[in-house]
């Protein structure tokens, strides 16, 4: 019998919620106190936040983080 494993990937619809406020990247960065940098690489995938930065862009955004960054199981 096989054993089949589970990896978790985060999805982020960080660049869901921007355009929903009209925002650059470079306008949220200055908003939650990060470089333009740090949020290309998020919304890129490049770069999972710490869970502050995550509760920040939640804060910023009144919404729960799940709705920000969805946890998506891969079995291989």
């Amino acid at each position: 019998m096989s054993k089949t494993t589970t990896r978790l990937q985060i999805v982020n619809n960080l660049p869901v919620f921007r355009a929903m406020k009209r925002l650059t990247q470079e306008e949220l960065a200055k908003e939650i106190n990060v470089t333009r940098a740090t949020i290309i690489a998020i919304e890129k995938g490049n770069y999972n936040p710490s869970l502050e930065l995550a509760f920040r862009l939640a804060r910023y955004f009144q919404t729960d983080i799940n709705e920000i960054f969805k946890i998506k199981e891969i079995s291989k």
